[in-house]
C-alpha cells in the first residue's frame, strides 16, 4: 500500500482519524528507491513566482555541490498549489519535497504523508538555534519529530505612499508613534479619519464628513482573517493585548475566542468598516487585495506582509515606504511572527537525495543567496541581514518589519491540530461579523465548537 490518500481523509476531518489507521499500516513509501545512494532528480514545488529565480539560483548551487542529482521546480499560484498538492497526494503524483505552510502540515503529519526530517541522514543534524528564535521550533510535530526546516518569516507593517502623507500633512514619525486601543481607537484611529476622505473632498475629522461615500479609505481591508487567524487583518491589534488564540503555543488545545477583551478588539476592528475609515466587506474583490487597493489609491494605509515588499515596489506612480504596526494596550506595538519551511513527502522517489535538498535549503548558503535576491527574509540570522542589505539598495527601509523581531515585539503563529477543520468553522463566523454585522459574541459558540472538535480528535 502507499502514501497516497483518500480525498475524504484530507477535505473532512471527521475522516482524518480512519485515514491515520489506514496509513500506518502503510510500512513502505510510495515511490520511494529502496536502494541506491541519493542521486537522481527531486521535484520541488513552490507558489511564490517572485521567488522562482532566487530558487533556480540555489537549485544551480546546490546541484554543483551534488553533481549526482537534479532538481526539477514547479511553481503555482497559492489556490492551484494546494488543490494540486491535495490530489498529488490522493494519486500517489506529489512532490519529492514543496513549501509548506504551519496551517497545512499538522494535519499532513497526523496523516503520516511527511518524512521525519530528524530521521533521514542529511535533514537529523538541523538545528533550532541556527534559525531566528522560535521558528525552527514551530516545525516539530506533538510527537517531538521536525517535519519541515525552516525556510524564512515574516511580519506585518503598514505601507503608504509618501506624497499621499506629505499631501495630508502626516510624517513619518507620527505614523511610527501611532498607538490604538479598544475604546475610542485612540492616535491610529484619529489618524485614520484623518486619511480618510469622501466623495466631496472631505476628510473623516472634518465637518459634513460623508461616510457612506468614500473615495479614499484610511485603511485597507483584506477579507474577515477567519482563514487565517486574521494574520494582515486584526492580529497586529489583538497581538498589542492581554490575548492569544490558544492556552499555549505550538499544540494548545483550548482556543480563546470566547475572551471578552478579544471580542472587544474585534468588533472596534470591524466598526471600522462602519465609520467609513477602512472598506466595507466586498468594495473590493476577494482578487483586489490591500496593495492593488494602495496602488489605485483607494486606501491611505495598507496593512500586509514583509512577504510583499516587492508587489508595492512595483505599484506605478506610488512612492512607497513602510511604517510599524500601531502600539496597543500592553504599551508595545506587535506582529504575527510566521515561518515557512520546506517539507518531504513520502512520495519521494529517493528520501535522501530529496534530505540533502531540504537541508541545503535551510543552509547558509541557499538562504544568503535568497536573501540577497531582496524578496524575503530568510529564516537564517545571516540569511535576513542579506535581504534588509538588498531591500535597502532597492530604495526600502524594511526596518518596521526586522524591528519587531529585534524588540521581541512579535508572537509565534499559533500551531494546532486539525487546523483546516478549525478554519472551516471560525471562517464563517468571521465573515458574518464583517459581512453582515453579526454580533462579536456569537464567536463564543463557534470556541465551543472548536474546543469540543479539539477534545474528540
Amino acid at each position: 500500500m502507499t502514501n497516497s490518500i483518500t480525498r475524504r481523509a484530507l477535505f473532512a476531518g471527521g475522516a482524518s482519524a480512519l485515514a491515520l489507521g489506514a496509513l500506518a499500516a502503510c510500512s513502505s513509501p510510495g515511490r520511494a528507491s529502496s536502494t541506491g545512494g541519493a542521486t537522481g532528480t527531486v521535484s520541488y514545488w513552490l507558489w511564490d513566482s517572485n521567488q522562482l529565480p532566487a530558487y533556480q539560483a540555489v537549485a544551480k548551487a546546490f546541484e554543483r555541490e551534488n553533481p549526482g542529482i537534479t532538481i526539477k521546480i514547479t511553481q503555482l499560484g497559492w489556490n492551484d498549489y494546494w488543490t494540486k498538492l491535495t490530489a498529488g497526494f490522493i494519486a500517489g503524483t506529489a512532490p519529492d519535497v514543496f513549501t509548506d505552510h504551519l496551517t497545512k502540515f499538522p494535519q499532513y503529519a497526523d496523516l503520516d504523508v511527511l518524512y521525519k526530517l530528524d530521521e533521514l541522514e542529511a535533514t537529523a543534524s538541523i538545528q533550532d538555534a541556527d534559525y531566528q528564535s522560535g521558528l525552527a521550533e514551530l516545525w516539530k510535530g506533538q510527537d517531538g519529530h521536525r517535519y519541515g526546516s525552516p525556510k524564512d518569516w515574516d511580519t506585518i507593517a503598514m505601507f503608504y505612499d509618501t506624497k499621499v502623507m506629505a499631501k495630508a500633512g502626516v510624517t513619518a514619525d507620527q505614523l511610527a508613534a501611532l498607538e490604538w486601543n479598544p475604546d475610542d481607537g485612540g492616535t491610529f484611529e484619529q489618524m485614520l479619519a484623518h486619511l480618510t476622505i469622501d466623495g466631496k473632498g472631505r476628510r473623516g475629522d472634518e465637518p459634513g464628513f460623508d461616510k457612506t461615500d468614500i473615495a479614499v479609505y484610511g485603511m485597507s481591508a483584506n477579507g474577515s482573517g477567519g482563514d487565517g487567524f486574521g494574520q494582515t487583518q486584526w492580529s497586529p491589534f489583538t497581538g498589542s493585548t492581554d490575548w492569544f488564540y490558544t492556552n499555549s503555543n505550538p499544540w494548545g488545545n483550548k482556543f480563546r475566542y470566547d475572551d471578552a477583551g478579544f471580542q472587544k478588539t474585534i468588533s472596534w476592528y470591524f466598526g471600522l468598516a462602519e465609520k467609513g475609515f477602512m472598506p466595507k466587506y466586498g468594495v473590493f474583490s476577494t482578487t483586489t487585495g490591500p496593495d492593488v487597493q494602495l496602488g489605485a489609491k483607494k486606501v491611505a494605509l495598507s496593512f500586509n506582509g514583509s512577504w510583499m515588499i516587492g508587489a508595492y515596489g512595483n505599484l506605478a506612480g506610488i512612492d512607497v515606504a513602510i511604517a510599524p504596526t500601531p502600539s496597543g494596550p500592553v504599551g508595545h506595538r506587535a506582529s504575527m511572527f510566521n515561518g515557512l519551511g520546506d517539507s518531504i513527502t513520502k512520495q519521494a522517489r529517493n528520501p535522501e537525495a530529496a534530505a540533502k535538498w531540504v537541508a541545503f535549503l535551510g543552509g547558509s548558503t541557499a538562504q544568503q543567496i535568497v536573501g540577497k535576491a531582496g524578496i524575503v527574509f530568510p529564516a537564517r540570522p545571516e540569511g535576513t541581514a542579506a535581504a534588509v542589505a538588498a531591500f535597502g539598495k532597492k530604495g526600502f527601509d524594511v526596518s518596521a518589519f526586522t524591528q519587531q523581531v529585534a524588540d521581541k515585539t512579535t508572537f509565534l503563529f499559533p500551531v494546532t491540530r486539525n487546523p483546516g477543520d478549525i478554519q472551516a468553522l471560525v471562517q464563517p463566523a468571521f465573515d458574518d461579523i464583517y459581512a453582515n454585522g453579526k454580533p462579536v459574541s456569537t464567536l463564543t459558540g463557534v470556541n465551543d465548537q472548536v474546543n469540543t472538535l479539539l477534545q474528540l480528535t
